[in-house]
């Protein structure tokens, strides 16, 4: 996601985008602990930035 987008959103939408993208998080994490293998590794890294995206346009509003 871009901060453009982001910004466009009300406050609803970032705090359910916010907890959707925690949750994907959660699951890719236990996923790669039980040694299960992710299909695409860099995920975790996008989610971890769009989730650090969506908390500084909260602090915004």
């Amino acid at each position: 996601m871009k901060m453009k987008e982001i910004r466009e959103m009300n406050r609803e939408e970032i705090v359910k985008k916010l907890s959707d993208f925690e949750n994907e998080l959660l699951r890719l994490r236990t996923l790669v602990k039980s040694g299960g293998a992710v299909e695409n590794p860099g995920q975790i890294k996008v989610i971890r930035k769009d989730i650090a995206r969506l908390k500084t346009a909260l602090k915004e509003l």
